[in-house]
């Protein structure tokens, strides 16, 4: 039996690779706005990036394929100042965005802050890919666009959201953030 080439494997995961990609992208070439974030850990190196579209249908989505995190269940939010410095903790990215001014969680009858946003699961291996979408935040002009006067990031926690506690559901310390920047 023939065992094929080290090469030809290679080029198969890279067309397929490719293929996962150029889905992605014409996802995001269909939205009607876009952004990105590049995540960064509290010690400042850059740990992932995020794709952030918004479809014509108001739904946002956030892609990010490969992250560095410690393997386990963790809060991620949209908070309400589009500041990420390491240096205390991502404190510059202020609470989570709320211009609704609502309750904290996705299980909160008085809820959810436009930001709250369900809890991502990262392997034992440390990478992995998150994907998520959101009706609560917009990246279009009005009351709920993360292009506000101040801007917006997108934090992860270290822990998992209850998705009731106000005011961020018992996550934990702040482990990764990126600044939501428009795209052209």
């Amino acid at each position: 039996m023939k065992v094929p080439s080290r090469s030809l494997l290679f080029n198969v995961a890279a067309i397929i690779a490719l293929c996962g990609a150029c889905k992605s992208a014409q996802r995001i070439g269909n939205s009607v706005s876009s952004a990105n974030a590049i995540m960064y850990n509290t010690s400042g190196a850059p740990i992932g990036t995020a794709q952030i579209w918004q479809d014509k249908n108001g739904l946002v989505h956030v892609d990010i394929a490969s992250i560095s995190l410690p393997g386990g269940t963790h809060g991620i939010h949209f908070h309400g100042v589009g500041k990420c410095e390491a240096t205390g903790a991502f404190a510059t990215a202020g609470g989570h965005y709320n211009p609704m001014a609502l309750e904290h969680g996705l299980n909160n009858p008085k809820g959810p802050h436009a930001g709250d946003n369900p809890n991502i699961e990262i392997p034992s291996s440390g990478v992995g890919r998150v994907s998520f979408t959101s009706d609560r935040v917009s990246l279009t002009p009005g009351t709920r666009s993360l292009f506000d006067a101040d801007g917006s990031s997108l934090v992860i926690h270290a822990g998992a959201d209850d998705q009731v506690s106000n005011p961020a559901g018992n996550s934990g310390a702040r482990i990764a953030c990126g600044v939501v920047r428009a795209l052209p």
